[in-house]
């Protein structure tokens, strides 16, 4: 019987201002769709919030 990985989506946040950055959601308003890996995001994307670099955003629990 196949067994298939389901990967919990993650959530980011902007270290600068707050924004938070979910992979189920996306940023639709940015280009990135919903669903769309943290690691899939391209490294130019910055925070629509506050034009923060991808390297500004750590994991976090929600």
């Amino acid at each position: 019987m196949p067994t298939t990985e389901t990967r919990v989506y993650r959530c980011y946040m902007c270290l600068i201002c707050g924004y938070v950055y979910d992979e189920a959601e996306g940023s639709p308003q940015e280009g990135i769709p919903p669903g769309t890996r943290w690691e899939d995001v391209p490294m130019n994307w910055t925070c629509p919030e506050c034009a923060a670099r991808k390297e500004d955003f750590e994991m976090v629990e929600i």
